[in-house]
């Protein structure tokens, strides 16, 4: 399961990536987008230090930041919305796999304890 939530996590940067760069270029929003840039890419990087775990509790603690990120990561997508910074439509597939971001980690998470 690691490696499919590292590919998910990795692809999420990217499009969260791409999303960043359409909030500066096309809507001229810089602070809320900058918000969204490091907790969505942070969802990745964290899973990625797991990997490197030393022991059982420092991957869990390691996958935990990674939820806590996710979380913040849909909490930007619904307020970018609600702000008209992003359309219903731009917002519902990216909010979809943030959401199934963090139901693997929690199944991760869960498994692991």
């Amino acid at each position: 399961m690691a490696n499919i939530i590292e590919e998910k996590s990795f692809a999420f940067a990217i499009r969260i990536v791409n999303l960043y760069k359409h909030l500066n270029e096309k809507k001229k929003e810089f602070v809320l987008s900058k918000q969204l840039l490091r907790s969505g890419t942070s969802i990745g990087a964290n899973i990625a230090e797991a990997e490197q775990a030393q022991s059982k509790p420092d991957f869990i603690s390691k996958m935990n930041i990674a939820l806590k990120e996710a979380s913040e990561t849909k909490y930007w997508i619904k307020l970018l919305t609600s702000t008209n910074y992003l359309t219903e439509l731009e917002s519902v597939s990216i909010l979809d796999d943030c959401i199934e971001l963090e139901k693997m980690l929690v199944s991760i998470i869960k498994s692991s304890k």
